[in-house]
């Protein structure tokens, strides 16, 4: 496992971050502790969370996975493990959350940190990210933007002077973002610097080999901004796997919860995945170690999330780590996108 600076942060984080978010829904407790002792075991030291998980998001099962980890954490030596955690931001109709107030300000602020904090049985938070901004953008599949949608929101300015002040009170160390734009990322940045507040270090965002729109836009602005990419989705819902390529199996998170991943069931797809899998059978890779050593092998990956709902599928994920792509793999993973580019952006 090699560990890797996050950002303009002191934290160095491990190259596979273990994802919780069915921690609650599709993992017991005891599934989650077993997952959590397995990964600290074998070199993880980086738990990302979110205060809406377990997902598909819902009111009798909110704030579930932070609460899961915290049972363990409690009984942890803190300093050793990076903890990361989201608020969830406006426009997904969430009236159970906070009563429905759920603009990023001050006081919805304030109140998740606290209340992931008590979740968690920590006495800070070591990244906490912005779900998906506060403005309008396209997420979650949507590629389009339509002005007709933008509507007032939180200023970045007085988002950033809200969390100034919860770093300073000592309850988060750092700040990210999620689901976020190339203008959105340099529209933090530069209120950052202009005015001395704290500095973004991280962008959690899908990336995998159905989705690579990081390359274009969002990676120029990373490197300029010293942003580290915290790439979600690495098995693009396990397609990645080649799983649903004969049909839909049993207990998946596509079989169990309907419309849910709109954004791999897209018509070109199947092509792409059926390609992908014939490259990592005649390397003689498994088609999940293929695309978790490609999202690793990306300039701008400062660590990437894996989600496992068995050991299995995380022992898999975590050995993944001791595989190396050679050039000419990298080339033929290209060809292939070139053919099919981008089917689940």
């Amino acid at each position: 496992m090699r560990y890797n600076q996050l950002g303009e942060s002191d934290l160095k984080v491990s190259e596979i971050c273990l994802g919780t978010m069915t921690y609650g829904r599709q993992n017991s407790i005891a599934e989650a502790h077993q997952q959590l002792e397995y990964a600290i075991a074998n070199g993880v030291n980086f738990i990302d969370a979110a205060e809406m998980y377990p997902v598909p998001p819902q009111e009798a099962t909110y704030g579930l996975t932070e609460t899961y980890i915290g049972e363990w954490l409690k009984d942890q030596q803190r300093d050793k493990v990076i903890v990361a955690t989201k608020i969830a931001g406006p426009g997904r109709g969430f009236k159970w959350l906070r009563g429905g107030a759920d603009a990023i300000e001050r006081d919805n602020i304030k109140q998740a940190v606290d209340d992931s904090l008590k979740r968690l049985q920590t006495d800070y938070i070591d990244l906490y990210q912005i779900h998906w901004p506060d403005r309008y953008v396209p997420r979650f599949g949507q590629t389009i933007f339509d002005p007709t949608q933008v509507k007032p929101s939180v200023p970045i300015v007085e988002q950033l002077e809200a969390f100034a002040d919860i770093i300073q009170a000592g309850k988060i160390r750092y700040l990210g973002l999620s689901n976020e734009t190339p203008w959105g990322v340099v529209q933090f940045s530069n209120a950052a610097k202009q005015l001395g507040l704290p500095k973004v270090i991280s962008i959690q965002n899908a990336y995998n080999l159905l989705n690579r729109v990081f390359d274009g836009a969002l990676a120029e602005t990373v490197y300029y901004e010293n942003v580290g990419l915290l790439a979600y989705s690495p098995l693009a819902f396990g397609f990645l796997t080649g799983k649903y390529l004969n049909g839909k199996p049993e207990n998946t998170r596509i079989t169990l919860f309907e419309n849910f991943g709109q954004r791999y069931l897209k018509p070109k797809v199947t092509s792409a995945v059926a390609a992908y899998v014939e490259l990592a059978k005649r390397h003689q890779l498994s088609p999940a170690q293929l695309a978790l050593a490609f999202v690793r092998s990306r300039w701008f990956v400062t660590s990437t999330i894996i989600g496992a709902t068995t050991l299995e599928q995380l022992k898999e994920n975590i050995d993944s780590a001791n595989v190396v792509l050679s050039k000419e793999i990298l080339a033929e993973l290209d060809e292939i996108n070139i053919q099919h580019p981008n089917p689940a952006p």
